[in-house]
């Protein structure tokens, strides 16, 4: 059924009490996983007491292996409540039926860093239905000369599509590639455009 949240509770997996890095005492300690079909394929989910965690494409990762990477990343427990995932499944379905233009979600940076942090932020700023360069992006995230950077930095953003990486296109009017599916941001692009 489309847009419809699948828990995934019955995965088995290494649990951690707390969060590794060096502020933990910011982070919740458990992460709940989900599934939302999409007509872009699956997507895989994980969100903390935080905010959503992680967007990924079952396309490129099944969800057991979504799972094992978001638990080794974080340290965190795969314990977490499914409730966690309700609104960033509702706001996603939403989003493609076309009558989501903007994301009111708490978001979990906790996979984030350094300026890629910073560039992904900046993304935030970039209206839906519309697109940007990837040498516009460096420019917003204050490194103007920084175009290579901006386009490593979209291909390790967490929250694809919440974090609209799929607005940066190459400086030639070209989409470029997208979690390797350039045809996948060429939909969302169209998609955004048509329900403007």
């Amino acid at each position: 059924m489309p847009n419809q949240l699948m828990p995934n509770q019955s995965l088995n997996l290494v649990s951690s009490s707390e969060h590794s890095g060096p502020n933990k005492q910011d982070f919740s300690s458990e992460v709940a996983f989900g599934g939302l079909d999409t007509p872009i394929g699956r997507l895989n989910l994980a969100a903390t007491s935080k905010g959503l965690l992680r967007v990924g494409f079952t396309a490129m990762q099944s969800a057991e292996d979504f799972v094992a990477n978001v638990v080794g990343l974080t340290n965190l427990s795969n314990q977490g409540e499914a409730t966690w995932l309700n609104q960033p499944a509702s706001q996603l379905g939403e989003y493609f039926e076309g009558s989501r233009k903007c994301f009111e979600l708490k978001l979990d940076w906790r996979l984030s860093h350094g300026f890629y942090a910073q560039v992904l932020k900046a993304l935030l700023l970039v209206d839906y239905g519309t697109t940007i360069s990837y040498g516009e992006l460096a420019r917003m995230a204050g490194s103007a000369n920084a175009a290579r950077a901006v386009g490593t930095a979209m291909s390790t953003n967490s929250l694809a599509l919440v974090v609209p990486c799929h607005r940066v296109i190459r400086s030639d009017g070209t989409v470029g590639e997208y979690a390797g599916r350039p045809e996948i941001k060429a939909w969302l692009v169209a998609h955004e455009l048509a329900h403007r």
